[in-house]
């Protein structure tokens, strides 16, 4: 292996937040942030502030508590307006980027932009010298540049934009596949055409941003690299606008077990690729397919008797990762009700997690209390607790109890008791479908929130009759999408927390707008 290291731009809490129902408030995505530079992700695109008011405060706080532990960038327009506001939120941050963008193809020339090829060129030039110009003082300028839907922009003229883009003072260069068309000896082709034919290549680093409409986003990415990018944006679990983005884990994970092959590393830890997934899926309520590459549960799972026997004879013969390289840990039985504290502890941070006092004693006593429910305690129930211990809204109203009926020739009812949050008990029953339903009802009487449930989704945890239930609903309110997630060995009250949960969401959220023009670059 070299020493040549690939950057990993990651971009969930920017093009990860725009895949349809993943919006995420400024306290999600700053636990987000967290969780990004406990990876040691190199660039954090922490969003679009000029978008809205709620982006800005993100990208700004996250700038504040982060800037001297990643590059924290802004993404902009190729406007005066764009950039002023997006350097105001990342001014504060020791490492700042401001990330410009403008559509170069033919298509978007003509349909979205109206202009021509020397108005582009000239807008370019003009907003990445003000980009540059902000890092004024002792700050060396961290300007990226983006040719939108680069992949089907002439190749000569896409030449010329970049190099009146590098001679303005752009460090990085971008090649988006804005819509997921390119192929990968295609991608790879531009990639090396550029190296070959802009003469001051060598002053900006490659970078790649593919999407994934054919399923070609990480195999686009690699092959960038292979052809000279030092640069990869992507996103945890492959979020992003349309069929999303390519996926931070198969990327890293892809360089690290073909080193041999690439000939390049990253710097990410990857034992907190498992944890980070999972905090981001419990966020976005974007589930991850069983049999998603890297992080999805069945990803080291051997079903086949021949394959069994070769990874018990030898691990390689059928396994080319380790689970524990990536931070999976299936069900493994760990400890019991008589486990102390600092055993518990430890085990946390061998998953791979680290909690504040407050946070961890929480969690030891939902453990202590599982463990009286179930003779087994498995890693992925320890994982679970920790993910329904996440709190990243206000908690409006608790869950104090609850009471239902239910089964043939009986009517199913549910009764409730919850607290607000200046300590007020209310009572309420309601009928349903099933005691469920009624559950859910009782709650929206209680809070006074109208929802429709669109999905509803529950699971198991681990394994064995007493095993937890993962319990994950989707919810609109006013035509907004709000998720939840609950985990107990009593499915019904893993689905009222969860419930509860999503109109806790529902109650904290205040909607923004966007401004048109908004793009996935």
């Amino acid at each position: 292996m070299t020493d040549e290291v690939i950057t990993i731009f990651d971009t969930t809490l920017r093009d990860g937040e725009q895949s349809p129902g993943c919006s995420m408030n400024t306290a999600e995505k700053l636990e987000v942030a967290n969780a990004l530079v406990e990876l040691q992700v190199d660039v954090i695109e922490a969003g679009f502030p000029i978008a809205s008011p709620g982006d800005f405060e993100a990208v700004q706080k996250i700038a504040r508590r982060f800037g001297d532990r990643a590059t924290i960038c802004g993404l902009a327009r190729c406007r005066v307006e764009d950039i002023d506001r997006a350097w105001e939120a990342l001014q504060d941050a020791e490492r700042a980027r401001i990330h410009v963008f403008l559509a170069t193809s033919a298509i978007h020339r003509e349909f979205k932009l109206k202009m021509g090829k020397p108005e582009i060129v000239r807008r370019a030039v003009e907003m990445t010298k003000r980009a540059v110009d902000k890092f004024t003082g002792n700050r060396t300028a961290d300007v990226e540049f983006s040719p939108e839907d680069a992949a089907r922009t002439e190749l000569d003229f896409l030449c010329e934009v970049v190099e009146k883009a590098i001679d303005a003072g752009a460090t990085t260069i971008n090649i988006p596949d804005t819509v997921g068309y390119a192929v990968p000896a295609q991608f790879g082709a531009v990639i090396r055409y550029l190296k070959e034919n802009v003469p001051n290549i060598d002053r900006a680093v490659i970078s790649s941003h593919c999407h994934n409409d054919l399923g070609l986003a990480v195999a686009n990415s690699l092959a960038a690299v292979e052809a000279g990018a030092r640069q990869v944006e992507c996103t945890i679990n492959g979020l992003g606008e349309r069929a999303g983005n390519a996926a931070l884990e198969e990327i890293v994970m892809a360089l690290r077990t073909r080193a041999d092959y690439f000939k390049c590393r990253t710097n990410i830890n990857t034992k907190k690729l498992y944890p980070t997934s999972r905090l981001v899926s419990s966020i976005t309520g974007m589930k991850v397919q069983r049999n998603k590459a890297i992080v999805g549960q069945n990803a080291f799972a051997h079903e086949a008797g021949i394959h069994q026997h070769g990874i018990l004879q030898e691990r390689t013969t059928y396994e080319i990762m380790r689970p524990e390289d990536v931070g999976f840990h299936g069900t493994n039985l760990v400890l019991g009700k008589h486990s102390g504290r600092h055993a518990f502890r430890a085990r946390i941070e061998a998953l791979g997690y680290r909690l504040d006092d407050d946070a961890f004693q929480k969690v030891f006593e939902d453990f202590i209390a599982l463990a009286d429910k179930k003779k087994e305690v498995y890693d992925a129930d320890i994982a679970a607790l920790i993910d329904n211990r996440i709190e990243t809204v206000p908690e409006t109203w608790q869950l104090v109890g609850f009471h239902t009926t239910g089964g043939t020739g009986t009517v199913p009812t549910a009764t409730l008791e919850m607290r607000d949050r200046n300590g007020e008990i209310r009572r309420d029953a309601a009928i349903g479908d099933g005691p469920i339903d009624a559950v859910f009802k009782a709650m929206e009487r209680i809070t006074g929130v109208a929802a429709r449930l669109e999905d509803y989704e529950v699971r198991s945890v681990s394994r064995g009759k007493d095993a937890q239930g993962e319990v994950l609903v989707e919810i609109s309110v006013n035509g907004h999408t709000y998720y939840g997630k609950g985990v107990s060995t009593d499915i019904i009250e893993a689905s009222a927390r969860a419930y509860l949960r999503a109109l806790n969401k529902a109650l904290a959220s205040v909607p923004t707008e966007r401004p048109p023009g908004k793009s996935a670059v």
